[in-house]
């Protein structure tokens, strides 16, 4: 993708500087998303309970034949179970899983719910051994997510979403067990119902933030039903609400980091639609439209769109991703989230930058549509910003000497010229990196960075304290730049 800083340019050997500039891309491409794996966090859900404060509501209407008495006391026991002391006395007693597995494969719907109740209470635990001791109930859980009560349905995907993060045993225990077909039937049936759609969005969740999910549990999500009806839950229309959305773009986001190969992904249309989501949304937050909680189903998208790219075939960008809307969409949230959330400005930067690395007719729409000054403009801001958009406007520089022309007159020079000032080497590094294939693009560009004092910079950059950086400005200055000078020189003495 685009780490140039260790890209050697050398006098009468352009052609392997860019075969090596192609592959230091791939080789930081993958860097990243190995960064973007480890970084994600898994965590925990507690649903509320509802009917908490009105017991008397619940209880005055079960017939004598429910045992108010047993809801009642497990209604008690969730309550007294959000105390983590609590929780492992309770786990210690002996037959007390036993008995809580009893009330929930009972006859009694009512117990079963308090039941569940409880056992989700104790799947929020922070203790590590809590839940293996849970265990004893899971092949129940898993059965009733096929079940009709949205509640009930609910508290065991959130109650299964939270015991596997603690404990490998209970993953691959649940694994074993058939939790992925589960997830996948579950979905597939329950489609329209948006709460439990969340639930299985969270839950999936939870194993494809596993170290291994590569290799054991990637490959099942893919053969299944899980992919195609992921994708049928992301809408930007926010009367079928966000958070479903957001959740399963998330579970997306993970399986697109997770492989190397996503042609299973990029056949479901998974880059065609997400870009398209893009293209919605960054329509509306130009318009001024940030709805609570969009950068959270935002983030996701753009991750699955930038990995995306690395997997898709250059011949097939037009398809896959659409027409040059995408690149407009990419600008608005860029700027729209450049002080609020530079984090999210950063994203779409990386996205934009994957784009323009594959595609010439992206980097054209930049230039023709007239968003490289905007781009330029953002080369003073930090947090990783103006890295990313240096290497957009190297991928741009990099497809065709005319678009370096077109740089150059957009007042890229000058920008160079502030940016090999910076002490920041990496911003220098790119800076020669982006100079090069500006100068070398035609004797009218260098002459240009010269009348600007171009020299002046690079021979000071020669006393930098970086072995590498100075070699650059060397190579820059005696191959390429001081026989202008001269020229420039004489032309004045005249």
């Amino acid at each position: 993708m685009w780490r140039l800083n260790k890209v050697r340019h050398k006098a009468g050997r352009q052609g392997d500087s860019l075969e090596e500039l192609k592959l230091k891309r791939r080789e930081h491409e993958k860097a990243l998303r190995q960064a973007r794996r480890d970084r994600q966090l898994v965590s925990k859900r507690l649903l509320l309970n509802d009917d908490e404060d009105l017991p008397q509501m619940v209880t005055s209407n079960l017939s004598s034949e429910s045992a108010p008495w047993r809801e009642a006391h497990l209604k008690t026991l969730s309550k007294v179970l959000r105390d983590p002391s609590a929780q492992l006395t309770f786990i210690k007693q002996e037959n007390s899983m036993h008995l809580l597995v009893g009330f929930l494969t009972g006859s009694d719907a009512t117990c079963r719910l308090q039941a569940v109740r409880c056992l989700h209470e104790l799947s929020h635990s922070s203790h590590t051994n809590v839940s293996p001791a849970c265990l004893p109930a899971t092949p129940y859980l898993l059965t009733y997510l096929s079940g009709q009560s949205t509640k009930f349905t609910e508290l065991c995907l959130y109650t299964l979403g939270n015991l596997c993060p603690d404990s490998d045993i209970v993953k691959e225990k649940l694994l074993a067990q058939g939790i992925i077909p589960a997830l996948a039937n579950c979905l597939e049936n329950q489609r329209h119902n948006l709460a439990v759609v969340e639930a299985v969005g969270f839950t999936l969740s939870q194993f494809l933030q596993a170290k291994d999910a590569a290799e054991k549990i990637i490959l099942t999500v893919l053969d299944s039903s899980l992919p195609s009806n992921l994708l049928s839950v992301l809408t930007s229309d926010p009367k079928f609400g966000l958070a479903p959305a957001i959740e399963c773009a998330w579970c997306l986001h993970y399986l697109t980091c997770s492989m190397n190969d996503n042609r299973v992904l990029l056949a479901h249309g998974t880059l065609l639609q997400c870009s398209s989501l893009l293209v919605s949304l960054g329509g509306a937050v130009a318009e001024g439209n940030k709805e609570e909680g969009m950068e959270l189903f935002i983030c996701p998208l753009l991750r699955c769109v930038g990995n995306l790219l690395s997997s898709c075939p250059g011949k097939d960008l037009s398809t896959q991703v659409g027409d040059v809307r995408i690149v407009v969409a990419l600008y608005a949230l860029l700027q729209a989230y450049l002080q609020t959330q530079p984090a999210l400005a950063r994203e779409s930067a990386w996205v934009l930058n994957n784009l323009t690395a594959h595609s010439s007719a992206f980097c054209s729409a930049l230039l023709d549509l007239n968003l490289v000054p905007g781009l330029i403009q953002l080369l003073p801001f930090s947090q990783g910003i103006n890295t990313m958009i240096l290497r957009i406007l190297a991928n741009i520089a990099h497809k065709k000497k005319e678009f370096c022309a077109q740089l150059a007159h957009h007042g890229l020079l000058s920008a160079l010229c502030a940016t090999l000032k910076m002490a920041d080497q990496e911003m220098v590094t790119l800076s020669m990196d982006v100079l090069y294939m500006l100068v070398v693009s035609g004797p009218q560009v260098a002459e240009e960075f010269v009348r600007q004092g171009g020299l002046s910079l690079l021979e000071a950059i020669q006393y930098n304290s970086e072995g590498e950086i100075r070699r650059r400005a060397t190579h820059l200055l005696e191959d390429h730049l001081l026989s202008y000078s001269s020229y420039l020189s004489s032309i004045l003495r005249q």
